[in-house]
């Protein structure tokens, strides 16, 4: 059992989802603890995640949508930010120009969103924590907000502390390739047509 817990961590990852229903109560208070000490971290990140989005609005003239685990509410201690932008894809050469004045950001590379449409990304610090930036297609970023907005209305409370559990886990017992796979089936279960590789992979987001 890893970390002394009972939950069949193999089943559940295989499933692709965590059911709050299929946890042992006394697992769930566990679960639910450590739900609750993530949340004290919200304050530092909402700050953080204001300023970044200020300079991002600044840089691009386009408004963020936090796109990671921070915004879904399904984050660990040592989460780092994701935040998306829609911009042209013919305007792309200048937004690479943006994020490099003045070394504002570095270039982490170019990865496919689905099967037809890419995305840049780009990443910078504030106050230690990393901030990596999307740039989505216009169209993408519509779909990826309206995905967003989704996990928000449909995803349950208990929901949310399950998947955040099992992730704690996965990550506590060294299985990271699970781990990065967990990471993902939020989105792929409202979003199945897009591609939501972690760029950098990153073991605590």
């Amino acid at each position: 059992m890893t970390n002394s817990t009972p939950l069949d961590l193999h089943a559940i990852t295989a499933k692709g989802w965590a059911d709050p229903d299929g946890f042992p109560a006394e697992e769930f208070q566990r679960a639910t603890a450590f739900y609750e000490s993530m949340r004290a971290h919200d304050p530092g990140l909402l700050k953080i995640r204001a300023e970044a989005s200020a300079l991002i609005q600044q840089w691009t003239g386009r408004t963020p949508r936090d796109v990671g685990s921070f915004g879904t509410r399904l984050n660990l201690e040592t989460s780092d930010l994701d935040l998306g932008i829609g911009f042209p894809v013919d305007q792309r050469n200048q937004l690479m120009g943006a994020f490099a004045d003045a070394g504002r950001a570095r270039f982490l590379g170019e990865r496919y969103t689905s099967f037809s449409t890419t995305r840049l990304v780009f990443a910078f610090e504030i106050a230690g924590v990393e901030i990596d930036v999307s740039a989505l297609t216009e169209e993408d970023f519509t779909v990826a907000c309206r995905m967003l907005d989704q996990i928000d209305a449909e995803m349950s409370l208990p929901e949310r502390i399950a998947h955040t559990w099992v992730k704690h886990l996965l990550r506590e017992a060294g299985r990271l390739e699970e781990y990065a796979a967990w990471k993902l089936v939020t989105y792929a279960r409202y979003c199945p047509e897009f591609n939501w590789v972690p760029i950098p992979e990153k073991a605590g987001s």
